[in-house]
């Protein structure tokens, strides 16, 4: 069997950010902004790569229960480099969509930032970054069924959160954790999972291209033989 083409969907479990603060001295919230950079950067090294989704794990409906003042941190910097960032990444072609929950505990002036980026981008076709905020993959799959009346898996994906999204045909964690943290459950049931060791500030486009150089050399069976 063929070796795998580089993928054109990956997700990214985007891990490391307190350790990296942590490790320099610095309040968590700079290894916070330090992993948003990251995040911009390897954006851009995707789409010059050739993918057409990037999926980034930016916050979980599990994070509540972090420190209320990092809790609060993160909730000032993303409505911060939304409104900052958007204007940069439409006039690059990014599209920006943003999956999970969107109520309470989520602040309404927030989720109003994030439908104008959606609004703003959404014509946009040289990439799309998913981002994963207020995200779980249990969440997602029961919000999905109190809407279902359907009988096919592809009735059942018509109701996820965001049903134009491709299921990742990669999925990278930094850090040197080995676990996928309730993420993407129903979208990366046949997903090649790459672990690599590098706190996520520290993700850097050749250790990028190394988790794609890995996958390329994968057999992906889909359970055939």
């Amino acid at each position: 069997m063929a070796a795998a083409p580089s993928p054109r969907y990956v997700a990214i479990i985007t891990d490391g950010n307190g350790r990296w603060a942590q490790r320099r001295g610095l309040p968590v919230i700079a290894g916070h902004e330090a992993g948003a950079d990251t995040v911009k950067a390897r954006l851009r090294d995707a789409a010059r790569l050739g993918i057409r989704e990037l999926t980034v794990y930016s916050f979980s409906t599990e994070n509540w229960s972090r420190d209320a003042q990092e809790v609060l941190g993160l909730m000032e910097m993303f409505a911060r480099r939304i409104e900052a960032e958007t204007p940069e990444l439409h006039a690059e072609n990014v599209r920006m969509r943003f999956i999970g929950r969107r109520g309470a505990p989520v602040a309404p002036a927030l989720v109003e930032r994030m439908e104008w980026a959606e609004e703003t981008t959404r014509d946009n076709d040289l990439i799309t970054l998913f981002i994963a905020f207020n995200y779980g993959g249990r969440a997602e799959i029961v919000d999905a069924a109190r809407g279902f009346t359907g009988e096919t898996e592809a009735d059942f994906a018509a109701h996820l959160y965001a049903p134009d999204m491709h299921d990742p045909e990669l999925v990278i964690r930094t850090s040197g954790e080995q676990r996928i943290s309730n993420y993407l459950l129903w979208q990366a049931a046949y997903a090649e999972l790459v672990f690599v060791d590098e706190l996520w500030p520290d993700f850097s486009r050749a250790a990028f291209e190394r988790a794609l150089q890995e996958f390329s050399a994968r057999q992906r069976r889909f359970g055939g033989r």
